[in-house]
Order: structure tokens, then sequence, then C-alpha cells
């Protein structure tokens, strides 16, 4: 970790905000056809935020550790993710991958047959958010409990306190929009996240999705995708996942110069996202 790989990380969220400002101008301003491009434009950013966040909880964005947690609490706030709560149950699939204590934050099981009914029901998860509503309900009354063991009081305030800030954050928003009759919340924040829930989904479900679950070796139970400069920068390297598991302190804009030396080795290497895609369609539906 250096001072270059820091200012490469703070470098891609100064972009993030840059295009998330654009989107946000066209989603209030524009006239319509315009307006749904500003849409598309935030829901991107969500998710990309939700990589760059993904960065931060493994502690690779900055090398003080100090800054870590404030700036992932603020890059999953469009989405509604939890920092530390993420960061705890993505550290446990990190170390139980390949086991039946693997865990992931956003409750997808690719471990379970995959039938086009539940594809689509996953793809359009919008019950998360009635979670994550609870969980700020129950952290501001106090009976929030972590939802898997080991978890030191600490964090679990941590967590609870991070739930309340977001909780907070769409009270006021909800107040102002319905005391100013103003519609902004819905243009900048409720639309494009109807758009970056499903995204968000296709994005992350080819990591490990038709791998092998039954072995903790990263060359069989993880897929990278090769992708595209694009792809790569969407995906803030994720896309690179072979790559993440088998080394997870390196900064995810490191990860495409150990590529060329992992491929070989890997079972499920995909070229494009598409090819991935296409493939996943075709055993879907078989």
């Amino acid at each position: 970790m250096s001072g270059r790989d820091r200012a490469g990380f703070v470098g891609r969220v100064v972009v993030c905000a840059a295009l998330a400002t654009g989107g946000g101008a066209l989603a209030l301003l524009a006239p319509w056809p315009l307006r749904i491009v500003g849409y598309v434009v935030l829901a991107a950013m969500f998710v990309h935020a939700v990589e760059l966040q993904h960065q931060v909880l493994h502690h690779t964005a900055f090398v003080n550790q100090r800054p870590h947690r404030p700036v992932g609490v603020v890059l999953g706030l469009p989405m509604m993710v939890n920092y530390t709560h993420y960061r705890l149950k993505h550290l446990q699939h990190h170390k139980y991958l390949g086991t039946d204590r693997d865990t992931e934050f956003f409750q997808f099981d690719t471990r379970q047959p995959l039938t086009p009914a539940r594809l689509l029901r996953a793809t359009f998860h919008y019950g998360r958010w009635l979670q994550v509503l609870k969980n700020c309900v129950t952290s501001y009354t106090g009976t929030w409990k972590p939802d898997f063991a080991g978890v030191p009081e600490r964090m679990a305030d941590r967590i609870r306190a991070e739930y309340r800030l977001l909780g907070g954050i769409i009270v006021v928003v909800t107040g102002l929009s319905v005391a100013t009759g103003s519609l902004a919340a819905v243009h900048l924040w409720v639309i494009p996240l109807l758009l970056a829930e499903p995204l968000h989904f296709l994005v992350e479900l080819p990591e490990h999705v038709f791998c092998e679950n039954d072995t903790q070796d990263v060359m069989r139970n993880t897929r990278t995708i090769a992708g595209s400069r694009f792809s790569t920068w969407f995906t803030n390297s994720n896309n690179l996942h072979v790559e993440h598991h088998w080394q997870m302190t390196v900064p995810m804009q490191n990860l495409p110069e150990i590529h060329p030396d992992l491929a070989p080795k890997q079972q499920y290497l995909c070229r494009t996202y598409w090819d991935f895609y296409r493939s996943l369609l075709t055993q879907v539906l078989r």
C-alpha cells in the first residue's frame, strides 16, 4: 500500500462523485428523455460506490487506517449498505469460502440451484430494503442483534450507530420532501435505487455462481471476468475476483498486474460479462 495507491483511490471517488453530480442534474432538471439518462448514471454510480466501498472494507484504500470507516460509511449510503456490517460478513466470506460456513452480505446463496424464477427474484430483491429499515428501527430501540456468531460488542455498537445514521437520513429526507412537496428525493434517490439494485446483483453474480462450492481452492471456487477497461473501472477491478480472493490485501487497482500470472491456473476464467451471461442463461433455461 503506497501513497500512489491512495491517490488513485481518491481520484476514483472524485470521478464517481462528479459523474453522480452530472447524473443528478440530468435527473432533476433535464427534459424527460435526458432525465432517464440521469437516472441510469446515478444508478450506475450508486453501484460503483459500493464497489469502492468494497475496497475500503478491506482497508486497502488508504495508508492510514483511520479514514476507512468514515469514507466507507458515506460510500454505502446511496444503496443503504451498512459499512461495518458489510465488512464483518464479507471478511467471513473470504475466510470460509468453499465451506458450509460461507456467508455473504447480500443474501444470495450461489450454492443453491439457480432456476429462472429464483434468478428473477434475486435480480429484483427489493425486499432487502425492508430488512435495512428493520435494522434501522431495531438499532434505535437497542434490540438489533448480529445475524452471525462471534461479533464483538464494540463492532455491534458500530453497526447500530451506522444503521441509526442511515435511518436518521431517511427520516430527514422523507420529512423535508413531505414538508416542501418536493420530489427531488424521488428523482435523486428512489428511482436510481430501483435501477441500482438489479444492476448491483448482476455485477456480483458472476463471482461464484456455477463454480465449485466444496473446495477452498480459489482457482476453482471463484470466477474472474477478464472484461474491458470500462468493466474493470466500473467494478473497481472486482471483476478480477480470483485475483482478489487469492490476495485480498492487494489494493484493487493493482489486481490487473497479478492477472496474467494467475489466468492460466483458473478453472472459470471468462472473457467478458456478455460471455458469462450468455452461458448463464443457457444453463438456467436448459
